[in-house]
């Protein structure tokens, strides 16, 4: 009768390990397929161009092999600069300063259309999105009924709010609800 192999965790660790580094893409199969691939290139720029052709092709390859380190090793830190930024919610970064102002202008004649409504909006996407799986944009029944039928009307991105400015009691609840969320 056939008896399985047991394993502790740092067998397994090390087998699944082992496993990974022979993968296409992992650090260790671009060198099993690079190395070879360089090698041959300076065998023929050394038949091609003597001794010159040797000297460009280590200058070459050594130039190559310190870039892709510097972008491989750059690759996980944030301020690389080797890979683009990461994509934000909006172009800019966001900050609770310009909060007090978003919500001072919303309670203004027409300033919950222009400011307050669209951020309101980004952050019950948001939490709709990461504790409910839930798409405000994309299934706006589930969002509403989530969000409850009271305060819906001030978010269904469909529609137009109820009124232009929106009452500091409402903003309330509707701050309430999100964090309830």
């Amino acid at each position: 009768m056939f008896r399985r192999k047991r394993y502790t965790p740092e067998q397994a660790l090390e087998d699944a390990q082992a496993e990974a580094a022979n993968d296409p893409g992992s650090v260790r199969h671009s060198l099993t397929v690079l190395l070879p691939l360089a090698a041959f290139a300076e065998l023929a720029l050394g038949l091609v161009g003597g001794v010159p052709g040797i000297g460009l092709g280590a200058v070459a390859i050594g130039a190559t092999a310190l870039l892709s380190a510097r972008y491989v090793a750059g690759a996980a830190s944030q301020d690389s600069r080797l890979r683009r930024d990461a994509r934000l919610i909006t172009p800019r970064a966001p900050g609770l300063g310009e909060w007090y102002w978003t919500v001072r202008n919303g309670l203004d004649e027409d300033g919950y259309l222009a400011a307050l409504r669209p951020q309101l909006q980004r952050l019950f996407a948001a939490r709709l999105s990461d504790r409910h799986g839930v798409s405000l944009y994309a299934e706006p029944a589930r969002a509403a009924e989530l969000i409850g039928a009271e305060h819906w009307p001030w978010l269904d991105p469909d529609h137009s709010p109820p009124a232009a400015t929106i009452p500091a009691d409402r903003l309330g609840a509707l701050i309430q609800r999100l964090d309830a969320l």
